[in-house]
């Protein structure tokens, strides 16, 4: 059977949340079944046809090529982890804001599990893919928004990595972009708008978290969890340095979903695992 059609397969992933770090042999073991099972993915998303993914079981998306990635790389083991995460959690939260939808994986999960969405995407290729496979999926609770977030709004700079536009960024989130890039002006959503509006936030946007993260007061948190990926060892340490004695607790993929005690518990890029924000004193797993 091929593992992503098992329906219990957000849950069986749930069951296993205290071995979610890349160092478990659970994690290398689940990774070495998803790479075989997204490769089987690949007909159905070349014809547009249905497939059953754990609990979605009539689900669709397209095969899409971002340069050197394409539409199959977005089903790795921990976006599956976070996948777990939202199944997991249909009942405690209503309004989530995807922030860097790219094409829409996030979301279309999203609202398959029955969650009100608001997607935020500035690149107009991804758009323009995302809004094809929101209609594929016949979703009506999702909302695509074309814009960057950033702290105050108005326009930004973005640089799309023509070679890897899952890369692309806010110009300057990025020390050194690597190959052809494309610069273009893009509308911002200010990041504190979205607290007042959402109760989770998936955050994907490519070495800028530090910048929304500390941007905001403690009191403003008092409604919303984030979970999502952290671009450098820089950013890393600046959320650490915000967040360290407040109210807010951070939590680790890297330290199997514990609360980080110290920055080196910290994920410092997508390779070490996603992090999760919160005024709760846990994850909800259970």
């Amino acid at each position: 059977m091929n593992l992503f059609s098992d329906v219990h397969l957000f849950s069986q992933i749930a069951e296993n949340w205290q071995r979610h770090a890349r160092s478990e042999d659970w994690w290398t073991t689940t990774h070495d079944l998803s790479r075989s099972a997204i490769l089987d993915l690949k007909p159905n998303l070349e014809s547009g046809s249905q497939f059953s993914f754990g609990s979605i079981q009539q689900m669709r998306f397209s095969y899409f090529e971002m340069g050197a990635i394409n539409s199959l790389d977005l089903f790795g083991l921990d976006e599956l982890i976070i996948f777990s995460f939202y199944w997991q959690n249909r009942s405690r939260y209503f309004s989530i804001a995807d922030i860097g939808a790219n094409i829409g994986l996030h979301s279309v999960v999203l609202g398959h599990m029955g969650f009100n969405v608001t997607s935020f995407e500035p690149d107009p290729t991804h758009i323009a893919e995302f809004s094809r496979n929101i209609q594929a999926n016949l979703l009506t609770r999702i909302k695509l928004v074309p814009k960057a977030v950033n702290v105050d709004g108005g326009n930004v700079a973005f640089t799309r990595v023509l070679g890897n536009t899952t890369g692309s960024h806010i110009t300057g989130a990025k020390t050194n972009p690597y190959g052809e890039l494309d610069q273009i002006e893009v509308s911002a959503t200010p990041f504190r708008n979205l607290l007042r509006e959402h109760d989770l936030i998936k955050l994907d946007v490519e070495g800028f978290e530090a910048n929304l993260l500390t941007s905001v007061s403690d009191d403003e948190w008092d409604s919303t969890d984030v979970i999502g990926e952290i671009g450098t060892a820089e950013n890393a340490e600046q959320i650490f340095n915000r967040f360290r004695g407040s109210s807010i607790n951070l939590f680790s993929q890297k330290s199997n979903w514990g609360r980080v005690r110290s920055v080196d518990e910290m994920p410092t890029s997508h390779r070490e695992g996603s992090f999760f924000l919160s005024k709760k004193y846990q994850m909800g797993w259970i």
